[in-house]
């Protein structure tokens, strides 16, 4: 078990946590939640020991080992990668060196052959020659081969170290595990063998993620930082999402005594009581949801970005016509012979390689131009386009954002341009920030109102969740599921992919699959 008490952080000005006092305890998963800018890795990283608190302290019950997922990839270029691997239970790995040592000495002694036998009773009580197969075992898993065990670090790609590294912090069964971002480049299969190893741990989880449906696949509760205090809630992160919301407009209507809400905020709690990550739990989270109040439901400090695509005109029968693009860069096959159609209606999501995808985009967009093949967009189209990098959009320092929407809306009026940045959260002040220097997701949701103020009646985004939180996310999402037009995007977020694709094209340099299905139905397929 881990514990905080009396946890107090601030950074100048701005306090992170004012004395949190927390408790995750055995065979459960916490979903830590919070707007961006929050504090949930800087929490992690006071839970790991990596950043000390100005007051309080951590608590792990002795003997436990925690573990963490690293976040620097260069840290262990020197080692092998089944060393990196076993380096994620540090008592072990140093018992095997010390075992290796002593047996390469020439002048082994009898106190040598003493010392050795003790490390050989430690080695084997922590099940050490299990180890070098639980390594493979969760390689596999991740979709690394065999082969590379012996490689050094140094010689994989970002990818590839990104998953040796979260091996290295599920290996060995550790007792309190800290996970930052662990679906962050993984493919779909390591994802899914991830959440089946989530489900089957026993011990303790803590886990940051933007991946919602990951979320709700996984956690068990959810520890939502806000206020400056975390607060931890039984279901997961689409029953506090739901409850939360439903909170806020009970809070709202109590002077009216508003029955019927009272009514369906039981019925609410009743419909998730059941939907529990791990199936041992569902009897106990029912007993502990039925006795939910109004008052034991979470209000929050976060706000929802106003997110809404209306098509000026409606787009005739003809979209968009790609017949045999093939392009390369530098000298390496990206696109090959790529042929579609794009129908009235389709939101199409683009799926297997990055490169090939957002270069097929940029195509589409004039921003690159194919080697072979052609293009034709329909004569009622219009288009609005969304960068996988947004950076030549922001580089003009002088403009604040005011002045940096106006450019985009035909309604120049500053009430109507501070009207509409409000909606996207940028409010006061905020609407006087130079465009030079906007965080990522700040970044995203002005690209966005550039996208909403065009009007377009066909939408291309690459990549448009990333950088955003949980919030932002969703207001995207519930966004494009309602828009009217056509549709062309690219994302790795499950949920979004599902709830708003209705045709999935699966391109590597060529086209693998397409075909008009859910993204469920199609992993399902091609599992």
């Amino acid at each position: 078990m881990i514990s905080t008490s009396e946890i107090s952080l601030s950074y100048g000005d701005q306090k992170l946590f004012d004395d949190v006092n927390i408790k995750f305890t055995p065979g459960n998963c916490y979903g830590l939640i919070g707007a961006n800018g929050a504090g949930k890795s800087t929490f992690m990283k006071i839970l790991s020991g990596d950043i000390e608190p100005q007051t309080g302290t951590v608590n792990i019950t002795p003997g436990e080992r925690l573990s963490v997922l690293k976040q620097d990839h260069f840290e262990f270029d020197e080692f092998s990668v089944i060393n990196t691997v076993l380096m994620g239970n540090k008592r072990l790995f140093q018992i095997m060196s010390e075992k290796d040592a002593l047996y390469a000495k020439e002048d082994f002694s009898d106190e040598d052959g003493i010392k050795a036998s003790e490390l050989e009773a430690e080695f084997g009580e922590m099940n050490g020659w299990e180890a070098e197969a639980e390594v493979g075992v969760l390689l596999s898993g991740l979709g690394l081969s065999s082969e590379i065990e012996q490689k050094s670090m140094k010689e994989l790609t970002g990818g590839e170290k990104v998953k040796v590294l979260l091996a290295q912090a599920l290996f060995g069964n550790p007792d309190v595990l800290l996970l930052d971002e662990p679906t962050n480049h993984l493919d779909i299969k390591a994802i899914v063998w991830l959440e089946n190893f989530i489900m089957n741990f026993k011990n303790t989880i803590i886990v940051v993620s933007h991946d919602r449906y990951f979320l709700n696949k996984v956690c068990t509760h959810i520890a939502d930082l806000d206020f400056k205090k975390i607060k931890i809630y039984t279901g997961n992160y689409e029953f506090w999402r739901k409850s939360s919301e439903l909170a806020q407009k009970l809070r709202g209507n109590l002077k009216k005594k508003n029955d019927e809400k009272a009514k369906e905020l039981k019925e609410f709690i009743q419909r998730f009581s059941a939907n529990a990550s791990k199936a041992k739990q569902a009897t106990s989270r029912q007993k502990q949801l039925e006795k939910l109040k109004l008052e034991d439901l979470p209000p929050s400090s976060r706000k929802y970005p106003f997110v809404h695509f209306e098509p000026n005109r409606d787009a005739g029968k003809e979209i968009l016509r790609v017949e045999g693009l093939s392009k390369s860069i530098e000298g390496e096959k990206v696109l090959d012979n790529v042929t579609f159609t794009v129908n009235k209606g389709d939101k199409i999501v683009l799926l297997g390689s990055d490169v090939a995808n957002s270069t097929l985009l940029d195509i589409l967009n004039g921003k690159q131009e194919a080697d072979s093949g052609k293009f034709e967009w329909g004569i009622t189209i219009t288009k609005s386009y969304f960068p996988a990098d947004n950076t030549e959009h922001f580089s003009d320092g002088s403009l604040n954002l005011v002045d940096w929407l106006r450019q985009y809306s035909e309604d120049k009026s500053e009430t109507f341009v501070r009207g509409f940045l409000g909606k996207m959260l940028f409010s006061g002040e905020e609407a006087l920030k130079k465009s030079n220097v906007l965080s990522g997701g700040e970044k995203v949701r002005c690209m966005l109102s550039k996208m909403m103020l065009s009007g377009a009646n066909c939408l291309m985004l690459d990549g448009p969740t990333n950088h955003l939180d949980l919030e932002s996310i969703t207001s995207v999402n519930d966004g494009l599921i309602r828009y009217k037009g056509s549709l062309i995007f690219t994302s790795h977020d499950h949920e979004f992919i599902q709830t708003v694709a209705n045709r999935i094209i699966d391109i590597e340099t060529t086209i693998k699959e397409d075909k008009y299905t859910t993204y469920d139905e199609y992993l399902a397929i091609n599992a």
